[in-house]
């Protein structure tokens, strides 16, 4: 069963407006420090607050923002859409929390019990670090504060940006502090110092190769950082990547599990019916009124097959039916979208892929459990925040960026999770003496003795994470945003015709041209040409036939504007480049 639901609004949210902003809200003590603050459990009220700056079902936002979810509607990334906001509402530029922190950082020191002190202090720098590293994503250079604002205090209020890189520090040494001080017990929905060692991975990575795909200078250090954070959970921590030994089932039921499993996951966002708490990870990917997700085929080609080979070294491996490409492949595929055989958990009946409910064809089932859970806001997953499989994947590319990557770090990171699932481990030697071309045409700015293997260890990410929120920003740092202009593919499905998408003999589509077939079969999806489904010249369904001509803007489109009225309110604040 589940475990007691965490209370994460706290009584004082009553007192403290989410709508206010760190600028305008009023200084005074709401709660008066000498009265609070005194016992741990006066400590552990206030952190519980921070918990809502975790994301709810926009676990896999990044993926939608970018090329590794495709909607009936493209993200505004996607479409190059995007424009200066005039307000703050929902575009990141909000405070509110931060000036939570900083009063409880100002105040925390007056408990009298030292192992509370110790603990929480090292929550609230954890978090600091958390809403800064979200800050630096997604606007670059912003202001650094480390203590509440006083309304008449117009120098800090006219705080001008800072730069991005003395914003990392201060992020980095909040983890430092937190990594120091916080419990090292193991707690799938609190904070605990893994978790402080998993985001200062997660953090390092970023920056560092942010810098790096940009030219500057330092990047090294970030790097350095975010291996040795994710060396001392490797070799410190009890996580491990889960396995019953079943490499055909257990990557599914991970992120299916109603509980999360707590021997490969550091943090999860927890969910539960019985207090109202549920997300739409069902629904979104089984009906057809909601988005209609699909992985698109680049995606698809990039899973090798089954024995480790390149399964895009076949000239063929665009025109291939459903039932060829999805046959012998790894076994992560099949685990990720529906495939022959596919059957929801608790039932025996095989289902094809369901055209009506993806854009692609290719329908993902990653998060998606008993049919029970398929109604809007019924789902009960635990949804993934950090996990041990990313810290392994940090280690490995930021060695590999680093140059010092050996065949010995990926027996002890990237095998293990291609261990879960049968597959074999990259080969350092023969990745970097031979770069699979198909993979380099994605990424163009790879250079250097490790391109093989860093191509190989962005493979591993983007299938192994996929859903989780990352892909976007991956996107960023790497500076490969020209990525997500490329053409979005899905099925071959050549022409009008029946397929059978199960290799049972029995036919589940119908692709028509004109008038609808008589005499329409039940279970039978019949889809007309042109209307239904639209196919390029090589017969793979197009989602997106009007946007095929993309664009991205290499000179600001990595990161995001800010609103116009802050820039009113603060002449300090510059705007990014080339809003």
């Amino acid at each position: 069963m589940k475990k007691t639901h965490i209370i994460i609004v706290l009584l004082l949210s009553v007192i403290w407006s989410c709508d206010k902003d760190l600028l305008d809200r009023d200084p005074v003590s709401e709660v008066a420090p000498e009265n609070f603050f005194i016992k741990a459990s006066d400590l552990e009220l206030y952190t519980n607050n921070f918990y809502r700056m975790f994301p709810e079902e926009g676990i896999y936002n990044g993926d939608r923002a970018a090329d590794n979810i495709i909607e009936t509607t493209l993200s505004e990334e996607m479409r190059g859409a995007r424009i200066v906001p005039t307000t703050k509402k929902n575009e990141g530029w909000s405070w509110e929390y931060l000036r939570d922190i900083n009063y409880f950082l100002e105040n925390y020191e007056r408990c009298e019990d030292e192992a509370a002190k110790k603990h929480f202090g090292g929550v609230a720098r954890f978090f600091r670090a958390w809403f800064y590293f979200d800050k630096l994503r997604r606007f670059g250079d912003v202001p650094w504060y480390e203590q509440t604002i006083d309304p008449t205090d117009e120098e800090a209020l006219q705080k001008p940006r800072d730069p991005r890189g003395s914003v990392t520090d201060k992020i980095i040494e909040d983890l430092d502090f937190a990594i120091e001080n916080l419990d090292d017990n193991t707690q799938a929905f609190r904070i605990t110092k893994w978790t402080a060692l998993a985001l200062k991975s997660r953090v390092g990575l970023y920056e560092g190769t942010y810098m790096k795909y940009r030219g500057m200078d330092g990047y090294e250090k970030y790097l350095t950082a975010s291996y040795q954070a994710s060396e001392q959970l490797m070799n410190d921590s009890p996580y491990k990547i889960y396995s019953t030994g079943n490499t055909k089932e257990d990557y599914m039921v991970f992120f299916a599990s109603h509980d999360a499993i707590t021997d490969e996951m550091i943090l999860a966002r927890q969910f539960l019916t019985s207090q109202a708490v549920d997300h739409k990870a069902n629904y979104y990917m089984t009906t057809s009124s909601y988005g209609r997700p699909g992985m698109p085929k680049d995606l698809v080609n990039s899973y090798l097959n089954a024995d480790g080979s390149r399964f895009t070294d076949n000239p063929d491996h665009n025109s291939m039916s459903f039932t060829e490409e999805m046959t012998n492949r790894d076994p992560r595929l099949s685990q990720t979208v529906r495939a022959p055989g596919y059957t929801r958990m608790g039932e025996n009946i095989t289902l094809p892929p369901n055209m009506g409910a993806t854009v692609t064809g290719y329908q993902p089932i990653k998060f998606v459990n008993e049919p029970q859970y398929d109604t809007y806001d019924e789902s009960i997953t635990d949804l993934p925040l950090f996990r041990y499989a990313e810290v392994l994947l940090n280690y490995a590319e930021a060695k590999a960026e680093l140059g010092i990557l050996t065949q010995a770090d990926l027996d002890v990171s990237i095998k293990l999770i291609r261990d879960r699932v049968g597959m074999p481990n990259i080969q350092m030697a023969e990745a970097n003496a031979t770069p699979d071309p198909f993979m380099a045409d994605q990424y163009l700015n790879i250079n250097g003795a490790n391109k093989g293997v860093i191509l190989e260890i962005r493979r591993e990410r983007r299938i192994e994470l996929y859903m989780e929120d990352f892909r976007w920003d991956d996107i960023v740092r790497w500076k490969a945003g020209q990525k997500i202009t490329r053409p979005l593919r899905g099925l071959y499905l050549p022409g009008a015709g029946e397929y059978d998408l199960e290799g049972d003999g029995d036919i589940d589509i119908v692709l028509y041209e004109g008038d609808a077939p008589d005499n329409q079969v039940d279970g039978i999806q019949y889809l007309k040409i042109n209307s239904d489904v639209f196919l390029d010249a090589d017969n793979l369904i197009d989602p997106h036939p009007t946007f095929n001509n993309r664009t991205f803007d290499e000179d600001k489109d990595y990161l995001y504007p800010i609103p116009r009225v802050e820039l009113q309110l603060n002449p300090n604040l510059e705007q990014n480049p080339g809003w």
